[in-house]
């Protein structure tokens, strides 16, 4: 007997969805998908929807061995640090 295809392994998750498998929540995987530091995504319609092998492929950026490994990909935080966004520059505290 085959899987139907309500039995079919879901391979494109929503964000609520997807973030669990990375290890954040909906709010900072929202946040990475504005600022561009998160994983690919596709908009069909209005609908977000992630790939799981690119959640994965995302993850594994980040791997790595040691805490002085110079190989390692840098995957940056949801929002950058307020020091250095374009309308702090030049200004002093």
């Amino acid at each position: 007997m085959s899987k139907g295809p309500a039995d079919a392994p879901q391979k494109y998750l929503r964000t609520k969805e997807a973030a669990p498998i990375v290890g954040l929540c909906a709010r900072t995987l929202e946040k990475h998908r504005t600022y561009g530091t998160g994983p690919k995504y596709r908009k069909v319609g209005g609908r977000v929807l992630y790939d799981i092998d690119d959640l994965h492929a995302w993850i594994e950026l980040g791997a790595r061995t040691s805490t002085s490994d110079t190989n390692a990909t840098y995957v940056p935080p949801a929002k950058p640090h307020a020091a250095r966004a374009p309308a702090y520059a030049g200004k002093s505290r």
